[in-house]
């Protein structure tokens, strides 16, 4: 199981990306739960939990408005198979790592392959 968490992007942005994952991976929200902004302007950060299993169809690539933020936190093998999957829909730059015992958390700026 890990968390994926989204900052710094639209709400449009946001319900691409949790569907990009959603049709890969088992997640905690259902298909109609969509990101909401949020009133008064302030800074939103949207999350959902996946569990990423081994058989996954990898999309092509998702066109994006803007870049996206995105922490990964979960177990290692959860977190990588995340990645992998961003990394097929999207342009990835992994910003940084930290590792533990047990989880690992990364984080990612997502573009629009180009």
């Amino acid at each position: 199981m890990a968390t994926v968490s989204l900052t710094g992007t639209s709400r449009q942005d946001a319900a691409t990306v949790f569907g990009v994952l959603r049709t890969a991976f088992p997640t905690d929200r259902s298909p109609d739960d969509l990101p909401q902004d949020q009133p008064g302007g302030r800074s939103t950060v949207w999350s959902a939990e996946f569990e990423p299993t081994q058989e996954w169809i990898p999309a092509g690539p998702v066109p994006l408005r803007g870049s996206v933020s995105a922490t990964l936190q979960g177990d290692y093998l959860a977190v990588d198979r995340l990645c992998d999957a961003l990394g097929v829909a999207f342009a990835v730059d992994e910003r940084g790592r930290a590792s533990g015992d047990q989880e690992q958390e990364v984080d990612l700026r997502l573009t629009t392959k180009g």
